[in-house]
């Protein structure tokens, strides 16, 4: 069928918003540096990064980023526009290889460009977004069964990974942050396509602030945005940015699509051979990114290193210790 313009226009907010957080992650990393040698590092608990104007200039990065994200969600379906995300891994990539000295391996490049043929092929085969009239409507898609309960099982389980799991196993396992984030960003980004199909319905004359779902959705955006940055900037500052991009890429756009696909059922009006097609370019774009990380650990340390760059400080100490015994 080809691509609408509504989908056109979700496509270019969704590429300038790769751009713009693909930045971010690198100068956040850079004010984080900064301000952990003269304070207490925000893996540790610290917040002096909010002192450091370089973490600032990758948060209003970031934030562009997200309003542009924001943007494409009220234009487009999540399963075009949330796989996208891997552009702004590539465009990290380019500027660690530069800017944090991370190198980019010649089989790293080919991972970036397997992100992209992945990112076309999704784009070429993406659903055309639901005709939705008003934010009722988005909510009684939000109310339905399926979504409630894929919502409580959200829930549930980022409580217990912060209440149980981030005391002992935040310094060492970086699923533990990188899950929270994913988890809670699966539900924030149906939030946000709805406040946005809200904010395009008020522009075009149908006011949609005056019903309370509008304002519940967005509560939903300000908490769960709040609460994946905090966890986001944990990870960052503990494990290496070569590790904690790709993997939150994944966890996040797989939790994300599962989510689409249960409350906008956005593939009941296509066919096996385009859901097939799209599945194979979310797995092109998977294997890109695994074989981006790994490539750029080879890159920077020797063979018998590269399993030291995911571990924390505490695990490569832990192990230094054992040898020497």
């Amino acid at each position: 069928m080809g691509l609408s313009s509504d989908n056109i226009h979700g496509l270019v907010l969704a590429v300038s918003s790769s751009i713009f957080i693909g930045s971010s992650f690198i100068i956040k990393k850079k004010g984080l540096m900064k301000a952990g040698a003269s304070g207490t590092r925000a893996g540790s608990g610290g917040y002096s990064y909010l002192h450091e104007p370089m973490w600032w200039a990758g948060m209003i990065s970031m934030i562009i980023g997200e309003v542009a994200n924001f943007a494409a969600y009220a234009y487009a379906p999540a399963i075009l526009v949330t796989p996208l995300g891997a552009l702004s891994i590539i465009f990290s990539a380019i500027l660690a290889h530069f800017i944090l000295e991370e190198r980019l391996h010649i089989f790293g490049m080919l991972g970036c460009v397997l992100c992209v043929v992945g990112s076309t092929t999704i784009v070429l085969h993406a659903p055309q977004e639901r005709n939705i009239d008003s934010v009722k409507d988005v909510w009684m898609l939000a109310t339905e069964p399926g979504f409630l309960v894929y919502s409580v099982i959200v829930l549930v389980l980022v409580a217990v990974l912060i209440v149980r799991y981030v005391p002992k196993y935040g310094q060492t396992h970086m699923v533990v942050y990188v899950g929270i984030c994913s988890l809670m960003g699966s539900l924030t980004v149906m939030s946000v396509k709805a406040v946005g199909i809200a904010l395009k319905l008020t522009f075009s004359g149908m006011n949609q602030f005056k019903y309370f779902e509008t304002w519940f959705f967005t509560i939903v955006v300000i908490g769960g945005s709040i609460l994946q940055v905090n966890y986001l900037n944990k990870a960052l500052d503990t494990f290496n940015t070569a590790v904690v991009s790709p993997v939150y890429y994944v966890m996040f756009t797989s939790l994300t699509i599962l989510a689409s696909m249960i409350m906008f059922k956005e593939w009941d009006s296509q066919s096996a051979s385009q859901i097939a097609t799209e599945l194979c370019g979310f797995v092109t774009i998977l294997s890109g990114t695994f074989l981006l990380h790994k490539t750029r650990d080879m890159g920077n340390t020797s063979s018998s290193e590269v399993s030291a760059v995911a571990r924390s400080p505490k695990q490569r100490h832990n192990t230094n210790n054992t040898n020497s015994d």
